[in-house]
């Protein structure tokens, strides 16, 4: 398989993708319809859990089910052809020289496949989308050409499984809720209303009705296959359904009902005539709605040529639009590419960390690293909403400076465990304030620190250790003060609250606790005694940052600051207990106990410089710390860091007798930290370069192979070495790699980071996915776990404002560009077009020497066309960006050149 990019838009093209395993491709819209097809439209759709329109399928039911959007044509009363080809006799010459050619066609959530049949003088192609206007429905438009000399009379029926209930009773009283369906038969198609529901929340009326409708202008069906068992037959199932051999066809007619049954959408067009090089059309809307009335309006809207090429035309628009980033370099594959990137952001708000085939876990919706990392990408987007979407996610910090691991379906809905499973993830209280700092300074504004909101809460206290036993579900989730009001505190409480109690939660190495996990979930048999090297260089470098903040805030005029009165014992006090593990872990056990159940609801002022002071000794001592203790190296030579110990206390990374032990994870938040000195930075990329580094792969390996069932680590290390967290090429943590090498000024050796992933990936070849990024590629080098990702994030913020060096400080627009020659086109320019400030702006380099950035640096700035500055500050004033005109392209011109 290979596909090829068709215009600037990203829309691709692939010849034969049904020779490939496990592709599937997504379809959805932000009404909650969450659709994936594959090349032979299996597949399902389903609007949550408990809402599957057909049977939930996981990537290997891609090609063992016989479930799909089939549509059958009966070609002169006795051929079966299948559009979609799932006919047992397609199926058979699928590896002979008989195959049938098949093409994909494909861009923003629209979707077109076209199959040929040279021998019975037929082509198939049906288009598909979810309609980005809104409604509840996935469509699909079927034209059927007579490609022969003679005249043919064709038949057409549909056959798409109608599962409709939840994913859960795939198994757990499949036959038992499947005698809940009531199916009847309206004019235009089928119906499925079950009567209850059978799932966690328990038996309840259910009020969702399934449906599939079909036609065109002048036609509707004439027969309906609504019972699945009475299509297939006895002894025939999807791919030979023995209703079709029947002669004449006899189905079922409009206004008949049933229930009890596995239903289907079996759709029965008249027999019609049609001569050479015509064709026939027919439309199908498959679609959900809380009454029959409202699933009936929905879908017989789209039954139109009018309609359905209306819609396919505002989805590919409203799509290509919302992805307004553009990037021209010397690459165009890589250009075209990016727009993938830069898409799937938005798919993983849609789809959260399920429903794709791949993503065959949870029930729905987003983990807590998701709520942060997906805002990154909106921030070089679309910034509006940001603001509001991040201070609405501190709700879900408790105040032992852990948060809600369950995510509800609104913004800023955090839902306790009812199950009281205690989880926690060392690295969450990580990552608000990485994507905090990249708001304000893209923004300029410092003033979300002083924002309130309150804290999330639930039993769980004491950082996962205790219960706390008073609280029960009637007092709600949110923080309470001891006059039973809902406290709430600034923005700035809630990062320091995250990152003070990080500090002092330590083991016996004066590192954080590992607890449940990092970011690696699979680091999950280390909570007594696993520490993480790794995460602890990243909260030092949030409390240097916050520090920053405070500075910056002093000079705009903030000196002092309120926080709760308990918060306060976090701050200052003796430096010499840092280095006292014992103490440490004191101060936070009182500091948790005050806040077990209720706090107080007094406020202490700090002055800022007061608190500045703390944050700056606290992550000097951390720096110190970890550059004194964990530096490791190799009998080459070659010099890492340390990024973790295991339960047993014992240090994961170095030389052992069974070989050197490395973790790219360790690495990347050491360069990202600047606990990596100058000087290591070079010594890490030889490391990783000689220990983790497998082109044929797509780059760094996540670690190498420790050779061991680690069962005081984590789950990872029972995984094949070269599968998933345990050494494949995990997309996220390769481009925080590329990331952190960037800040560190190292261009080339951050561009082979990145650039290694996108080789590998956008040889579909070797990948075997479509254009984009996946979560990790295999050892056999197949992309896995397609889309969902916060990969694709990192990866759009690490092109845009580390390589193209394009970025904010505190609101105004920064130049540092890190583009190689390579990357600059035959007239030496390379450019981005994105928004800033609110204003459409296309920023173009100008290399004329074709210069690398250890060589150039900037020597003139143009805006509009006129000279904007020469020497001097390379950016641009916010204030003066404001004053442009609003939908208007702004064009700045960047001029490299030997400075």
């Amino acid at each position: 398989m290979k596909y090829e990019f068709k215009g600037n838009q990203g829309d691709f093209y692939v010849e034969n993708p049904d020779l490939t395993s496990y592709l599937y491709f997504p379809l959805a819209n932000e009404s909650g319809v969450m659709s994936c097809v594959s090349p032979d439209l299996g597949g399902d759709s389903k609007m949550d859990q408990n809402s599957f329109f057909m049977p939930p399928v996981s990537c290997e039911s891609l090609h063992n089910d016989k479930s799909s959007r089939n549509v059958w044509c009966r070609i002169d009363g006795t051929e079966l052809w299948s559009l979609t080809g799932r006919s047992s006799w397609q199926q058979a010459q699928l590896f002979s020289d008989n195959k049938e050619p098949v093409a994909v066609e494909a861009g923003f959530m629209h979707h077109k496949v076209t199959r040929t049949s040279k021998h019975l003088g037929i082509k198939g192609v049906i288009n598909s989308l979810v309609p980005a206007t809104g409604e509840k429905v996935e469509l699909m438009k079927i034209q059927i050409e007579n490609i022969s000399e003679e005249y043919k009379c064709l038949q057409v029926v549909t056959a798409i499984p109608l599962y409709a209930r939840s994913a859960d009773n795939i198994r757990d009283h499949r036959h038992v809720t499947s005698l809940l369906h009531r199916i009847k038969t309206k004019s235009s198609g089928v119906i499925v209303t079950p009567t209850m529901t059978f799932d966690e929340r328990g038996h309840k009326r259910n009020h969702r009705s399934y449906g599939v409708f079909g036609g065109n202008e002048s036609q509707r069906p004439v027969g309906y296959y609504p019972v699945l068992e009475d299509f297939t037959g006895e002894g025939g199932n999807l791919e030979n359904p023995k209703a079709l051999y029947e002669i004449p066809l006899k189905p079922q007619g409009m206004d008949y009902e049933t229930g009890g049954y596995e239903a289907l959408g079996g759709l029965c067009f008249q027999e019609c005539r049609i001569g050479p090089k015509e064709k026939i059309t027919y439309f199908v809307a498959m679609g959900y709605g809380n009454s029959e009335e409202e699933l009936i309006h929905s879908c017989e809207q789209f039954l139109n040529e009018r309609a359905f090429d209306s819609s396919w035309e505002q989805t590919k628009e409203y799509w290509n639009q919302k992805v307004n980033v553009r990037f021209r370099t010397g690459n165009s594959v890589f250009d075209r590419w990016m727009r993938w990137v830069s898409f799937q952001p938005m798919l993983r708000r849609i789809y959260g960390c399920s429903f794709l085939p791949h993503h065959d876990y949870g029930k729905g919706g987003r983990g807590w690293r998701d709520l942060w990392q997906d805002c990154l990408a909106l921030l070089m987007m679309d910034s509006s909403g940001v603001r509001q979407m991040l201070i609405d996610n501190f709700g879900g910090v408790r105040m032992d400076g852990t948060n809600a691991t369950i995510i509800g379906n609104g913004q800023g809905e955090f839902i306790a465990d009812r199950n009281n499973i205690t989880r926690v993830w060392m690295d969450h209280g990580v990552w608000p304030f990485l994507t905090t700092e990249l708001y304000i300074h893209q923004t300029g504004d410092l003033g979300i620190l002083l924002e309130n909101n309150s804290y999330f809460k639930d039993m769980q206290i004491c950082r996962g250790e205790d219960k706390d036993l008073k609280w029960t579900t009637e007092d709600g989730e949110r923080q309470r003060a001891d006059k039973d009001q809902i406290y709430s505190g600034t923005i700035l409480e809630h990062l320091l609250v995250q990152n003070l109690t990080s500090f002092y939660d330590v083991g016996e190495h004066n590192h954080i606790r590992i607890r449940g996990a990092d970011w690696n979930d699979a680091l999950d048999l280390a909570s007594q005694r696993g520490e993480s090297v790794a995460f602890t260089c990243m909260y030092g470098y949030n409390l240097k940052g916050l520090a920053d903040f405070l500075e910056e805030m002093k000079v705009q005029g903030v000196e002092e600051f309120e926080v709760a009165e308990e918060v306060r014992q976090l701050m200052a006090g003796d430096r010499t207990v840092y280095d006292d593990i014992r103490k440490k872990q004191e101060v936070l056990a009182r500091y948790c106990r005050d806040c077990s159940h209720s706090i107080s609801g007094k406020k202490a002022i700090i002055k800022g410089e007061e608190l500045q002071a703390d944050l700056r000794a606290k992550a000097s001592w951390i720096y110190d710390h970890i550059r004194e203790t964990e530096w490791v190296t190799s009998r080459e030579g070659f010099g890492w860091y340390n990024g973790y110990y295991d339960n047993s206390g014992n240090k994961v990374e170095g030389e052992t007798g069974a070989g050197v032990r490395m973790m790219l994870t360790s690495q990347v938040f050491s360069l990202m930290s600047g606990v990596a000195t100058d000087r290591q930075v070079k010594e890490i990329v030889k490391a990783s370069d000689a220990h983790l580094y497998r082109k044929e792969i797509g780059g760094y390996r996540l670690n190498t192979d420790f050779h061991e069932v680690k069962m005081d680590l984590g789950r990872m290390f029972g995984f094949a070495y070269g599968h998933k967290e345990n050494g494949a090429v995990f997309s996220h943590m390769s481009t925080m790699f590329g990331n952190a090498l960037y800040r560190r000024n190292a261009s080339k050796e951050g561009y082979h980071a990145l650039m290694s992933l996108f080789d590998h990936c956008s040889d579909s070849e070797k990948s075997r996915i479509y254009p984009g990024i996946p979560e990790y590629v295999d050892a056999g080098g197949r992309g896995m776990y397609h889309y969902l990702t916060g990969a694709a994030s990192w990866y759009l913020v690490t092109v845009v404002t580390e390589m193209f060096g394009i970025r904010g400080h505190y609101g105004s627009l920064v130049f540092k560009p890190q583009l190689l020659k390579e990357q600059f086109d035959n007239q030496h320019e390379a450019s981005v077009s994105l928004i800033f400030a609110g204003k459409n702006l296309k920023v173009i380099y100008r290399n004329p020497r074709n210069l690398d950035p250890d060589v150039y640096g900037i020597t003139g700035i143009s805006l509009n066309g006129v000279p904007y500055r020469i020497g001097g500050d390379w950016s641009i004033k916010r204030e003066e960006l404001l004053n442009l005109p609003d939908q208007e392209l702004h064009i700045i011109t960047v001029d490299l050149n030997l400075e």
